[in-house]
This record gives C-alpha cells, sequence and structure tokens, in this order.
C-alpha cells in the first residue's frame, strides 16, 4: 500500500534542487514522516484519554499540528485548497515558524528520553532541505494518505523504510555506516539471545538496526507479552548512543516505526566520555554493535581510555567491555586485523578482553558482506565476568562473492547458528585453546586446521609497513656506500 507513495516521494524530491543525494531523500522524508507519526500518536493518546474519561492535553500547539498547517482539511475530509498553505507562504512558514518552534522543546531541563525532548532534538539537528513550497505541498499530501495507528501499517512501514536506509548505505562509501546488513544482525542477536527483562545497548547505533531486531525477537510472539511486559520493553530495555545528525534522525523513525514510541536513543558522542566515570548504574544486560572504522581519533579523546589509539573501533571496544555489567553479553563486529594486528595497542587490548571476558566465539566473514566498504570482518561473541579458556571459530565460506547485487542472507548463517550451541568442530569450525595461544601477542589469527593448505592473505598495512621499513634499510646502506665511493 505505501510502497509506492515512497516511490513518488523519491520522484518528486529528484527533482528538487534541494535534495541530490540518496542521503537527502531519508533525511527530508523522515522529518515529515516522523510529524505525521507525531499527529497519529497524539489522536491516539487523545481517544485513550477520552475512553478513560481524561482530557488530553497535546503536545504541539494548535497552529503547530498537521491537520492545521500540512493538510487542513473541510468537512468532506479531503485536503482544504483555501486555508492550506503554498509555495513562498509553505516554505516561509515551515523554516521561519515551525522548524524554530519545534527546536525549543529541547529544554536542558527536560527528561531526554520523552517523546517532547525527541521533537526538539531531532529539529534542531535538520533543517528543511526541500527548496520549494510547491514541492514540499505535493510530498504532504503523499504523506497524510499515511498512518500510524494500527500495528499492521507500522509493520509494512517499517519494512519500507529498512528499503530506504539499505539503499542509502549502498549508495555512499561507508555503507557499513548506515546500514549493517539485517541478516548478520538477527544472526548475532539469535547467538547473544537477549531475555525481556535485560536491558540492550549500542554505543554506536547509527540506524538503530541492533535494536529495533533485538525488538523484534522479543517481541515475535507478540500476543504472549503481558502489559506490563510491553511496558518494559518500551521504556527500560533499549538504549543508544549516536554521534552523527543524521544517522540519529534516522535511528529514532526507525525505532518508532517498528513500534518503540520515545526511543532511548541519545545524539552524543560516546567515546569522549572517560569510561573510568562508568558506574554500576551506567551498565548494561547486553552489547550489541557493529562500531565504526578508520583511524584518526585525537589524542584529548584517548585520554579516555587505558589502552591509547587512534583506532575508532578500539577505543569501541573498551568502552563496551567497561559498560556491561558482570555476565553481561556481547555480540560486536570488528575488522578481522583487531584479530592480529602486532601493534601495542592491539596487543593489549586483545590481552584486556581474555582477560576480563570470556571471548567465547569468533565468527570470521568473507568480504564482501558490507556493500561498498571493503573491509573484512569478524564478529566477537563475548561474556563479561570470566577469563577465556577455549575460543571457538566458525569461518563462514561461501560458494559464491557477495555484493550489492549478491548480499549475504539469513541461509548462509544457518550452519554457523547451529553448529554454535554446541561449538562443535566441522570443515568450517575449530577450538583453539588460549593457552597455546602466544602469550606475548595473544594472537587469535582465523586459521582454520582443516585448511591448512590455504594461503593466509597478509593484512596490507603489515606489508606497507614492512615495505617502508626495507625501504629504510636500503637508504642507509646507499647512503654507507655513497660515503664510501
Amino acid at each position: 500500500m505505501f510502497e509506492q507513495s515512497f516511490k513518488n516521494i523519491d520522484d518528486i524530491l529528484h527533482t528538487d534542487a534541494g535534495s541530490a543525494t540518496e542521503l537527502d531523500y531519508v533525511e527530508q522524508t523522515s522529518w515529515i514522516l516522523f510529524l505525521k507519526y507525531l499527529d497519529d500518536l497524539e489522536e491516539t493518546k487523545k481517544t485513550e484519554a477520552a475512553l478513560a474519561g481524561r482530557k488530553y492535553d497535546y503536545i504541539l500547539d494548535q497552529q503547530f499540528r498537521w491537520d492545521t498547517w500540512a493538510c487542513p482539511k473541510g468537512a468532506d475530509r479531503k485536503l482544504d485548497h483555501h486555508k492550506a498553505l503554498d509555495g513562498d507562504d509553505l516554505n516561509d512558514f515551515v523554516n521561519g515558524k515551525l522548524f524554530p518552534y519545534l527546536k525549543k522543546f529541547k529544554n536542558p531541563d527536560a527528561d531526554a528520553n520523552t517523546i517532547e525532548y525527541k521533537v526538539g532534538e531531532i529539529f534542531s539537528e535538520l533543517k528543511n532541505k526541500i527548496s520549494t513550497g510547491y514541492t514540499l505541498r505535493k510530498i504532504l499530501t503523499i504523506v497524510d494518505g499515511m498512518h500510524f495507528r494500527l500495528y499492521e501499517e507500522k509493520h509494512e512501514l517499517s519494512h519500507l523504510y529498512e528499503a530506504k536506509i539499505k539503499n542509502m548505505g549502498n549508495a555512499g562509501r561507508n555503507g557499513g555506516e548506515y546500514y549493517t546488513p539485517r541478516p548478520l544482525i538477527k544472526t548475532i542477536v539469535k547467538v547473544v539471545a537477549p531475555k525481556i527483562g535485560e536491558t540492550i545497548y549500542d554505543g554506536a547505533c547509527g540506524s538503530a538496526g541492533f535494536l529495533v531486531e533485538a525488538f523484534n525477537y522479543l517481541t515475535e510472539d507478540r500476543a504472549k507479552l503481558s502489559p506490563s511486559q510491553m511496558a518494559t520493553l518500551q521504556n527500560k530495555t533499549f538504549y543508544g548512543k549516536e554521534i552523527k545528525s543524521l544517522a540519529y534522525i534516522i535511528g529514532i523513525m526507525n525505532m518508532i516505526l517498528h513500534g518503540i514510541e520515545a526511543p532511548n536513543i541519545r545524539h552524543i558522542n560516546t567515546l569522549a566520555e572517560n569510561i573510568n566515570d562508568i558506574q554500576e548504574k551506567d551498565r548494561y544486560d547486553i552489547v550489541l554493535a557493529n562500531p565504526p572504522f578508520g583511524a584518526g581519533i585525537g589524542r584529548e579523546i584517548q585520554q579516555n581510555f587505558p589502552i591509547k589509539t587512534g583506532e575508532t573501533a578500539f577505543l569501541f571496544l573498551q568502552h563496551f567491555i567497561k559498560i556491561l555489567r558482570a555476565g553481561g553479553r556481547a555480540g560486536i563486529v570488528i575488522k578481522n586485523t583487531f584479530l592480529s594486528n602486532t601493534d601495542n595497542a592491539s596487543v593489549s587490548l586483545r590481552k584486556l578482553l581474555l582477560e576480563r571476558c570470556d571471548l567465547h566465539t569468533v565468527l570470521d566473514l568473507p568480504g564482501g558482506v558490507f556493500a561498498g566498504a571493503g573491509v573484512k570482518t569478524v564478529v566477537l561473541f563475548f561474556q563479561k565476568g570470566s577469563p577465556t579458556k577455549k575460543v571457538w571459530f566458525y569461518q563462514l565460506s561461501l560458494d559464491r562473492n557477495l555484493g550489492k547485487g549478491n548480499p549475504l542472507n539469513e541461509i548462509d548463517l544457518a550452519e554457523f547458528v547451529q553448529l554454535q550451541k554446541n561449538k562443535a568442530d566441522s570443515e568450517n569450525s575449530w577450538s583453539l585453546a588460549v593457552k597455546d595461544v602466544d602469550q606475548n601477542t595473544f594472537d587469535l589469527s582465523v586459521k582454520n586446521p582443516t585448511k591448512s593448505n590455504e594461503v593466509i592473505l597478509r593484512d596490507p598495512k603489515n606489508i606497507l609497513e614492512e615495505i617502508k621499513n626495507l625501504d629504510k634499510e636500503s637508504g642507509e646502506i646507499f647512503e654507507k656506500i655513497r660515503k664510501i665511493v
């Protein structure tokens, strides 16, 4: 029902000078969808209050409600063209009145987990990029036909929105920044197996894929859940942090569409927090994450961590270990070079992980899992509180190359899920005792003993470092020869 509506919106934005990329399409669609969702939510709350004999106090003032400015209706419930703003009048209202009004809900004294605060935060982080009010009027009319009242409506919209996020991720160079393949997330959630009552956290939540899939997993049999269990899932289960404005907004919208009314996502730089300040009250039962990869973190941020490194993902891993409760469980995607790098930070971090946690499973993924990102990754599954004695490895070997047109699917990961339950050995899986690991380097390289003739490709960074050292040695030799001559 809504698929054609999304396509029509994209076609309209494609012709608009203010929206140039797939990222712009998602951003602009998101703020309009959010306001329509908010209107439906308010009407639902009003009905519930009336049935309970209470008066409902609207969040938004009358002039800023959807039916006043976006799509005022006549007695026939059709758009009242005499009252509906258009052209410059509509643009002036949105940019000069609506957005400044909505921004004010971001009150420093307000509860950051309320829908009111989310309104203020979202509209403090974006702007209307749609260049003309005529274009905006067309989009508003389409969105007015979408509804968020019924579970089935939200379900369909959530699937379509996920598809838009996927397209946005594939469109950019850093695909994994916005979109972690859902089959991989679902598999990680299955292995970690969260339970209702446990708190679930992603400190680099992006579009909130991990939190959404954990919610789907816990509500798979929704009919059997009690009202108190649903309240726990709504308010006391899912927590996230995200530094980038667009990802934050998409994450909020994604969770809302999946049925979480006021997502507990904070727009904040997770790495700016000194991990020594984390107290027991700040900890979570489960961490699910795919932290961003990349070097270049400055010294000021590195001071917040005992193991200093410019690699973003390694700082996040320290944060995740610290913020887990004793007995807490984690499933974290990270570059496969973490297992073998010989620099001091990598060695120290592997040692920390093995000593503080039970790293019971490593899933080795093939290249191409993340469309547009040529990074090979592994998934670390661990439980905090006791040292690692044995690591079970599974090397995902596929008979095809992965890419945008040939993505990872759940069937690809079915054997891993099955074998992981008992940590069984197979052609693709094996165990490694930590006592047999080099105690100086703690090297955990993926070396499948059943494929001993397989050529293990060296990490390009290590190759470049060796070339640099050889060039230096050659230069010193030539310098000595020059002096002799």
